[in-house]
């Protein structure tokens, strides 16, 4: 599995689809839906996280819009976050997110 890094996560996520091949300086398409990219070449892709992490699109918000993806202790590829597609968050909380839900938030009332 590929890890796609962003600092401070380490969230498994696979690719499930390379949209283009493009050329690295102009940004133009040269091939749709390629079956695989080679060392050097830039392309679109769609991956799917794991887990539900936190990101944002690179024009958003850019420390949360960049991401490195390692194999095997290397990286292997380095790029930017163009879209984000949200969807709800499944399965179960973390310890730290029931703890969180668990304290009390004191309320004011202003007279």
């Amino acid at each position: 599995a590929e890890w796609p890094l962003r600092p401070g996560a380490h969230i498994a996520c696979k690719f499930t689809e390379i949209k283009g091949k493009m050329d690295r300086r102009s940004g133009k398409v040269l091939e749709e839906f390629p079956k695989s990219v080679k060392t050097g070449d830039a392309c679109m892709a769609i991956l799917k996280p794991s887990k539900p992490m936190v990101v944002e699109s690179f024009k958003e918000y850019a420390p949360l819009g960049c991401f490195a993806v390692r194999d095997m202790k290397q990286t292997v590829a380095v790029g930017v976050i163009k879209r984000v597609t949200k969807s709800e968050a499944s399965g179960k909380p973390t310890k730290s997110a029931m703890k969180a839900g668990k304290k009390k938030v004191p309320t004011a009332t202003l007279r």
